[in-house]
């Protein structure tokens, strides 16, 4: 696979996840946008990188916030030009038992995790109807697919995500544009270090090991290449046999 001369935005690529996913697609020759919340993350992917060979910029800024969006948006066409590949990676894990889960968090879960795609999405998908040829990868999150305690606003917020990639796949498919999306499964990431013992966790998992955010990396590469430009609307489950569907 090859992704030479494509311009790809990776939102929250400034660690974990995020950060494999805009390495692997360097590597596979799309010059990557970093975005994320966090500039000093962003910078130290895009360090990556370039010391890599790769070619990258880090843009700094709220993917959930319509006019950071835009400015961010614009800095990348800028500098990289036109977007064609995008990356909904940016988001935030909240648990709490439903029945003390308060409005606010309610909110502030949906407004990341699923307002921040559309708005990403919105900003940048005329360039991809321009081009008449466009990958949008969402990841999402095996918690929407089977549920999870105490995770109603992230559950809710990712099956969002998961109905809008399919109703854009519905409404684009003419353009040239694929839309797919990526539910992760258990994956070692330094995050999820700080809440479970991983090593204890992944001799449950059918792979005896745990997922890593390169194996989301190489997943959403062949979404966004061209060896995938048939599938669209789908899920490409990464979850070591977890959940076999």
């Amino acid at each position: 696979m090859s992704l030479d001369g494509k311009i790809a935005v990776v939102t929250g690529g400034g660690r974990g996840i995020g950060q494999a996913i805009a390495t692997v697609l360097a590597a596979q020759g799309a010059a990557v946008a970093v975005w994320d919340l966090n500039p000093e993350g962003a910078e130290k992917t895009v360090a990556e990188i370039r010391a890599a060979g790769g070619t990258a910029i880090a843009v700094a800024g709220d993917a959930a916030d319509a006019d950071a969006v835009a400015a961010a948006a614009a800095r990348t066409r800028a500098e990289l030009g036109p977007v064609t590949i995008l990356v909904n990676n940016a988001g935030i894990n909240e648990s709490e038992p439903f029945t003390s889960l308060s409005e606010e968090s309610w909110d502030r879960v949906i407004r990341i995790n699923l307002k921040g795609p559309f708005l990403v999405t919105k900003e940048l998908v005329p360039d991809m109807v321009a081009a008449g040829w466009g990958r949008i990868i969402n990841i999402s999150s095996s918690s929407a697919q089977t549920g999870a305690p105490a995770m109603a606003h992230y559950a809710s917020s990712k099956g969002g995500v998961i109905g809008l990639t399919k109703a854009l796949a519905v409404e684009f498919i003419e353009n040239g544009i694929t839309v797919n999306h990526v539910p992760p499964g258990f994956i070692d990431t330094p995050l999820s270090r700080q809440s479970i013992d991983v090593d204890a966790a992944a001799a449950f998992m059918p792979m005896k090991r745990a997922g890593t955010p390169e194996d989301i990396g190489y997943a959403v590469a062949y979404l966004a290449s061209e060896e995938a430009g048939y599938v669209t609307g789908q899920t490409l489950s990464v979850n070591g046999g977890r959940y076999l569907f």
